[in-house]
This record gives structure tokens, sequence and C-alpha cells, in this order.
């Protein structure tokens, strides 16, 4: 008996069968309950490996379920029943994400207030900048600067509505999250926020998350070698809660240092104490996710979330997504500062995508305010920068099946960018703006 050399996947497609994928598959569902022991997960994969080869007949591919189902079988019978619950917890959300993928372009979402969409989609409308066909006009007209100065003022105005709200309750909250998905302008939102209740007289004390990252040994990895730092399960969220907690009794914690060159995390590196009054500011992915605060009262929380609120049809009516504004914006960010080539973080956004519909989105609900760092004038910007690249990806991995995320984001973005004008010239978009978390040239030192 050998290894079947191919697998079918759920479009039919036929792609090589690699035992790889298998193994970190466990990992990733050992790592949502806690585990961490890889050899375990490769263990557990040769197990179903081992099947795979007895139930599969000569000159025969078995299917993507077909090998699922060997995996909960396998752990189940092996005594991880934790881990096969995360395993089909997960599966089962894909597929229920496959079912709504049809007409998802079309609905607006449920995680954010009918009130707040409909702000947005009013300011659109009176600023006649609806439709890319009403933004190529304002492109055209040489009204690009009258774009820029009212979509900053739209911005900045939910800013202070945020710092607002939180002045409102100062007598009783202790944190500030400002929390949302990958790129939709934490960094520069959480800076804002910080000046305006700074120049209130709070005094804010910044706790960097990041530092609580588990080493990199340790994170989850596909069959390509691209590690997952997108899940919350990257963060050592019980360290991050027990500090916070000791941190409101008037404890001194030491707060770990992680090191990103290396990949390792270096415990107890800085000491940290809260004074009576000091009021924690968090800038994080997951800062609404219910691990990183559970044993913190509720009232002493204050919980922002942003997200690029953007409403804009193309020309056959579906509205831009925002993941594609956000997926743009990393993109340019990660080649600004981390010398990151934009292809790989098209590789790479299937993670974030899956994390944040799971762990990050569907928090929106519960929070106390929502802020849109959409910038309509921001879309000809990026047409200028990565137009030509997204058309060369949509031809490069059409015929890709180890592909498929990559080549149906890039082409949607493609046909978006084919109907906008491109601006190339910044000048106009202020130095504080958030825009310039992504294109460079920000007055902060990020």
């Amino acid at each position: 008996m050998t290894p079947p050399t191919h697998v079918i996947k759920r479009n039919g497609s036929i792609v090589p069968f690699t035992p790889e994928r298998i193994a970190n598959a466990i990992y990733r569902a050992a790592v949502a309950v806690g585990g961490r022991d890889r050899a375990t997960s490769e263990h557990l994969a040769s197990l179903v490996v081992k099947a795979l080869e007895e139930q599969t007949p000569p000159d025969a591919y078995p299917s993507i379920e077909q090998i699922q189902d060997l995996v909960e079988k396998t752990l189940i019978e092996e005594g991880h029943a934790r881990v096969a619950k995360a395993y089909i917890l997960y599966r089962d959300e894909r597929a229920r994400q496959r079912d709504r993928r049809s007409d998802s372009s079309q609905r607006p979402s449920s995680n954010i207030p009918w009130a707040k969409l409909w702000q947005v989609l009013d300011w659109a409308a009176d600023h006649e900048v609806h439709t890319t066909a009403q933004l190529n006009q304002i492109v055209r007209s040489g009204r690009f600067h009258e774009l820029v100065t009212a979509s900053e003022a739209a911005y900045n105005e939910d800013v202070e509505n945020a710092a607002n709200l939180v002045l409102a309750r100062k007598d009783e909250v202790r944190m500030v999250f400002i929390a949302g998905p990958s790129s939709s302008g934490k960094t520069t939102t959480t800076i804002k926020v910080g000046e305006k209740l700074a120049a209130q007289g709070l005094n804010l004390v910044t706790l960097n998350v990041d530092h609580y990252f588990h080493d990199l040994a340790m994170h989850p990895k596909d069959e390509f070698g691209d590690y997952d730092f997108e899940t919350p399960q990257a963060l050592n969220m019980a360290l991050i809660n027990e500090h916070l907690v000791r941190m409101f009794r008037g404890e001194e914690v030491r707060i770990p240092f992680y090191d990103f060159k290396d990949g390792k995390s270096y415990p107890e590196s800085t000491p940290m104490r809260l004074n009576p009054g000091d009021v924690i500011l968090i800038d994080s992915l997951h800062g609404l996710y219910p691990e990183m605060t559970i044993d913190i009262e509720p009232e002493k929380k204050f919980k922002l979330y942003i997200e690029p609120l953007l409403q804009l049809k193309d020309s056959r009516g579906a509205y831009v997504r925002w993941t594609d504004i956000r997926l743009m914006r990393r993109m340019l960010r990660d080649a600004v500062h981390r010398s990151y080539d934009p292809n790989q973080t098209l590789l790479h956004w299937h993670y974030v995508r899956s994390s944040e519909k799971r762990h990050i989105i569907p928090y929106a609900t519960g929070t106390d305010v929502i802020v849109n760092s959409a910038m309509p004038y921001e879309l000809p910007l990026y047409k200028a920068r990565l137009g030509d690249q997204f058309r060369a990806w949509a031809v490069a991995y059409k015929d890709d099946p180890l592909r498929e995320d990559a080549f149906e984001r890039a082409d949607r973005v493609n046909r978006l960018l084919t109907e906008i004008d491109p601006v190339s010239d910044d000048s106009v978009v202020p130095n504080n703006s958030v825009i310039r978390e992504f294109i460079g040239g920000s007055v902060y030192d990020y």
C-alpha cells in the first residue's frame, strides 16, 4: 500500500496530496484548545494517512470530505475528544461560510448596526460618491482634494465622538480597547483617541499585547511554511488577563518581550505598574476576544471597533468589499514598513479572513462605539500603486488549484480597480491621516 498521490477538492479539481496539511490541520485544532504538541499531531496524521492507504483503491483519489471524516474518526478513537470537537466546529463553520458566499456581496453585514451603515451610506449619497462612476467624476473634475477634506472630516468626527463617550464614563472606565480586523486603522485611531483623552486630563498607559505572542515554534504553519499569527491562540491570553487583573489590584507585573527577529518570547522582561486613575489603552486585533479580559469587570472596559465601512457600488451594482480595501492597505503597509512583498500578503490573506470571521468580526455587536475608517478617495491611490500587480495575479493564479483563494481575491479586486481612475499624487492626504498608516508619510511614529 502507498499513500494517494492526489486528492479531489470540493469543486472537482484534482491537486497533489500533501500529508503535511493533515498534520497542520490537527495541530491548528489542538492550538484552539490549548495544545501545542507537534509530535502528537504528526503521529495522528500518520494514522490518518495509513487509513487512507487502506481505504483508497489503486489508481483512485480520495476526496477532501473523506480525509476530513478520517481525521475526526482518528481524533476520537485516539482519545483526543476536545481536539476533535474543535476540528468539527471549524469544519462546520467553513461549510456554513461556503453556503453564504454566493450572495455575500449583496447583503450588508449583520455585525454592524444598521444605524451606522445608514449613516455612512447617507454621507456617500450626500457627497455624490456612492458609485465608482461618481468617484471617477470627482477625480476627472479636479475635485479630488475636496473629497479628501470631506472624508477626513467624517473620520475625525467619528474619533471625536468615541473619545467623548469614553470621557462620559471616565469615573469607571479603566481600559480602552481599539479593536478591529487587520488594516482597519487601529494604530492611527488609537493614537488619535489617546491624544483627545490626554488633552482632557486622562493619564493613559499603553499595553502592547504583541509582546504576549507565543514562541514562533509553537505557531501553526502550512505546507508552504507560512505561519498563522492571526488567531487569538497566537497570544498568551491567560497571561494577559492575569497581568491586567494584578495591575488593577495595584501590583507590579513583568511584561514579556517578544523578539520578532528570532521569533522568541522572553518572559518577565519589563516591569509595569498602574497608578491610581491610570487608564490602559490597548490596540489589538483580538481586543474584543473574551479570554483576554475574562476576569475584568465589564464596566471597566470601553470597547471601540473600527472597520472601513465603505458604501461604494461598482458598475454591476455590487458593493466594494471591506476586506478587499484592507487587503490593499496591508499590502502597501507591509511593503513600506516591513519590506514584505505584496504577493506574500495576498497568499497569506486566507488566514487573516478565516480568523477575523471567527474571532474578531462577530464581537462587533458588543462594542460601545464603531468608527468608520474608510476614505472613498483611497481607491484611486491604490489603483495607481497596485493596479498592475492585481492584473498580473489574476492571470498567474487562474489555473492554480492550490491558489484558488488568491485567484478569487486578485480577480475580484482587479475587476474593481479596472473601473477606478488612478491618482498617483498623494500630497493632498494629511500627514496625520489614517491612510498614511498604509501608504507612508505619517507624522506618527509607528
